[in-house]
């Protein structure tokens, strides 16, 4: 992962009054020195049988409300500049809205997206409904991605780095270490702990058919445990990580990570996902999915280094539909 320079934070409603996304950004820009720009993407559709026998300028109602979204993102900024932080911001109209954060995030050649989480907390039956927006940046969107789910600002957090150093879960070999690069740098900007999680399997069966066979099955278990923990040691080397911070454990990940995240009361967890294709591109998997759910901290998402995104790199403007017609 590159150095963070420039955070994006995408700012669903600039005249909410609480923005975490926004003031967890703005403390990020602030231990890093880097740039903050704020985006706001303007989604209204208008309906053609709205403009059918009116005298409608639509583009002078554009400006007119590209202009007030603006001026409510520069009351932000100003708050945010008398901290010593160099900020922009820029509203334009675009859709779908994870489409237009991620065309922002690379025309401003972003290191960093921050947003916040649009359903809250904990499980909802209508979550991919909700959560629409946030899914697709999630595995779409090409850099890191720090999804805010919690108002509570950071003093000196704990990032938690989940990896995989066995890849027993098809990560790319490189990933673990974009993860923990990712976290290091929120570490320096937070003056926080960094803290990594491995979550292994042992895959042995414990059938006590004979007291040999017991020890054996246990010994073999200590192995795999004693290997999985020297390849966590590996994976941290060249990072600012204690060996009292390396936290293994055995069993599922979407049950160990959201448990040590809550045990080690970690503000932030680090971790990796790899993107489905063909008929599940809509999925990102069911580990991640679940973890993200469940975890009630906020969430950093990266990337492989090799990952493209395949959206469009030109706006689609302001988007027009027609009512439909219903029968009767």
């Amino acid at each position: 992962m590159r150095p963070i320079r420039r955070i994006l934070v995408a700012v669903k409603n600039p005249a909410a009054r609480a923005l975490p996304a926004v003031n967890k950004a703005a403390q990020i820009a602030k231990g890093l020195g880097a740039h903050l720009t704020l985006f706001h993407d303007i989604a209204t559709p208008l309906y053609a049988e709205a403009l059918q026998g009116r005298e409608f300028d639509l583009q002078s109602w554009q400006r007119e409300v590209q202009t007030a979204r603006r001026e409510q993102l520069e009351k932000l900024a100003v708050r945010i500049r008398k901290h010593g932080i160099a900020v922009d911001v820029v509203a334009d109209w675009d859709y779908p809205p994870y489409e237009a954060i991620i065309r922002k995030s690379q025309r401003l050649a972003a290191d960093l997206l921050v947003v916040e989480n649009h359903h809250g907390t904990g499980r909802h039956p209508a979550r991919w409904l909700l959560a629409y927006t946030d899914w697709e940046l999630l595995r779409t969107c090409p850099i890191p991605v720090l999804l805010v789910k919690n108002r509570r600002l950071y003093h000196r957090p704990r990032v938690l780095a989940a990896v995989d150093p066995s890849h027993a879960f098809a990560k790319p070999t490189n990933l673990d270490r974009q993860i923990l690069r990712a976290g290091a740098q929120l570490v320096h900007a937070l003056r926080g702990e960094l803290h990594a999680l491995h979550v292994f399997h042992s895959g042995v069966p414990m059938v006590p058919a004979m007291p040999d066979g017991l020890m054996m099955d246990l010994a073999a278990e200590r192995d795999l445990e004693r290997a999985a923990r020297r390849k966590l040691e590996r994976a941290v080397d060249g990072f600012d990580v204690k060996r009292s911070h390396c936290h293994l454990v055995e069993g599922r990940p979407n049950e160990a990570i959201p448990s040590a995240a809550k045990r080690e009361r970690s503000a932030i967890v680090a971790m990796g996902i790899v993107s489905r294709s063909g008929l599940k591109r809509f999925f990102i998997g069911n580990t991640a999915e679940f973890v993200m759910d469940a975890v009630t901290a906020d969430i950093l998402v990266v990337k492989p280094a090799d990952f493209a995104s395949r959206v469009p790199r030109t706006g689609r403007g302001v988007q027009i539909l027609s009512m439909p017609i219903l029968p009767g």
